[in-house]
């Protein structure tokens, strides 16, 4: 039997098949989940819905009612929700003294409110033993210059987790985070053709290379599994970079 069959799970962020919410989506299929892929754009979902073999659904993270209607959607067409994965993410940079205030606002919908009203919405319909997931970032641990909107958010949503943990507890309802580093993804495509920024990075990870979207998809599926037996947990599949710093480069 297949680690997630009879299981449904919706995965948010994942108009691509390289990115991280891709990549994740796919590897719950092939472990025969039935899967409900979301993001922003219509054509990229249901392109994506279609390479895959799941379903595909519009939604916006910033939309409170999107998220609502996402989830009560999978209950309607499959009479459950057992498992739910945050990806959506959006690169936002500037130093402070250049950030103005409808961009801190940006960052701060799609990285803080945005995963608390997923979190909300996803555990009001589901039920004991299920799991949420939301994809953090190495930068809510580690510090780095001209990325304060984004990295605070995702350093709030942290302790969120910590927090929903908690209260969702008591329901069988495990919240988790995966933080990544820095990954090869549609996302850092352009930040991956500058000379000598993969090679920077990877000097400051103990195991040697970058982590890749395989590896946050495998460290995501085990902690959506009932091998999991934990809640409220930030992991880290980057190769131990959290043990030492990032590079300071000027990406921006």
């Amino acid at each position: 039997m297949s680690r997630f069959e009879n299981k449904v799970a919706i995965v948010l962020g994942a108009s691509d098949a390289r990115s991280m919410g891709g990549v994740i989506a796919r590897r719950l299929v092939e472990e025969g989940a039935t899967v409900i892929v979301a993001s922003r754009r219509q054509e990229k979902v249901d392109a994506l819905a279609a390479e895959i073999g799941a379903e595909g659904q519009v939604c916006d993270i910033t939309v409170e009612s999107d998220l609502e209607a996402l989830a009560k959607s999978a209950v309607e067409r499959h009479g459950h929700l057992d498992l739910a994965v945050n990806c959506a993410g959006e690169a936002i940079m500037g130093h402070i003294a250049e950030t103005d205030e409808a961009t801190l606002r940006r960052a701060v919908d799609i990285h803080y409110v945005g995963p608390f009203l997923f979190l909300k919405h996803m555990a009001a319909q589901m039920k004991r033993g299920a799991s949420i997931v939301t994809l953090s970032s190495i930068t809510a641990t580690l510090p780095w210059p001209n990325h304060a909107a984004y990295m605070g958010a995702k350093a709030g949503t942290e302790h969120l987790v910590r927090i929903a943990a908690l209260e969702y507890g008591n329901q069988g309802i495990k919240v988790n985070a995966v933080s990544p580093g820095f990954t090869p993804s549609p996302m850092t495509d352009g930040f991956m053709e500058v000379e000598g920024v993969a090679e920077a990075f990877e000097e400051e990870i103990p195991l040697g290379r970058l982590n890749t979207a395989d590896d946050v998809a495998a460290t995501v599926l085990w902690l959506c599994s009932e091998e999991a037996y934990l809640t409220g947990q930030i992991l880290q599949p980057n190769g131990g970079n959290t043990l030492r710093r990032l590079p300071m480069l000027n990406l921006g």
